[in-house]
């Protein structure tokens, strides 16, 4: 697997492409700033594309404004976000590509290697990875307007507020005190209530995620 790296700190980048070649990636290229970025990401055709929030030269949005391109001209290449703080509004235009293979972290959460290189080998398969403080923020983004998820039980929905985190159904278990054949239940009774087609389970998944913190319809 290929992953491109942006980020500007140039000790950061340096300890993400040891963390990326640990998790088995093959880093193609690093770059600065976004326009290389986006070079990079044309050269290359990454798997993965691991990407700062804030970028030169204005350091407000042109990370993500990349992300999202990438997404559009080459949808095959997932994209892990990674920010200092939580900017609810970004996560929230990359999750309306309604495509899987997005995630949006924290930079702290880098910090636990074990747990980055679940999150990226998760999002390079397809999945999801959002920062549950992300995660927060677009729950009560979503708070004020009509709610396509009315069907789910109070259950249900944190069950499916833990897979938008990216938890398996043996952490979702170990979360909520309860079984996992419990949790099984509870996911197969959200796809159904939220009429997402017959699909593997990954994949279906993903669009159930999507669906909750997109606010798409059902």
């Amino acid at each position: 697997m290929r992953a491109v790296i942006a980020e500007d700190s140039v000790l950061l980048r340096i300890g993400l492409v040891k963390v990326l070649e640990m998790a088995g990636f093959d880093v193609a290229a690093e770059a600065g700033d976004a326009e290389s970025l986006l070079t990079a990401v044309d050269t290359h055709r990454p798997t993965l594309a691991l990407v700062d929030v804030r970028m030169p030269p204005g350091f407000t949005d042109e990370g993500v404004r990349a992300a999202l391109m990438i997404r559009q001209q080459w949808p095959d290449t997932a994209v892990l976000l990674l920010s200092q703080y939580v900017e609810e509004r970004y996560a929230a235009d990359l999750l309306a590509t309604q495509r899987g293979g997005i995630g949006y972290l924290l930079k702290q959460r880098v910090a636990d290697v074990e747990e980055f290189i679940d999150a990226l080998k998760r999002v390079a398969a397809g999945g999801t990875a959002l920062d549950p403080q992300v995660v927060a923020q677009l729950l009560l983004r979503r708070g004020g307007g009509p709610d396509p998820l009315e069907r789910l039980t109070p259950r249900e929905r944190d069950v499916l507020a833990l897979m938008a985190e990216g938890r398996s159904n043996a952490g979702i278990a170990a979360e909520l005190v309860v079984g996992e054949s419990a949790v099984a239940k509870h996911i197969n009774n959200i796809f159904a209530k939220l009429d997402l087609p017959v699909a593997d389970g990954d994949h279906r998944r993903v669009l159930a995620v999507l669906r909750f913190l997109d606010g798409g319809p059902s």
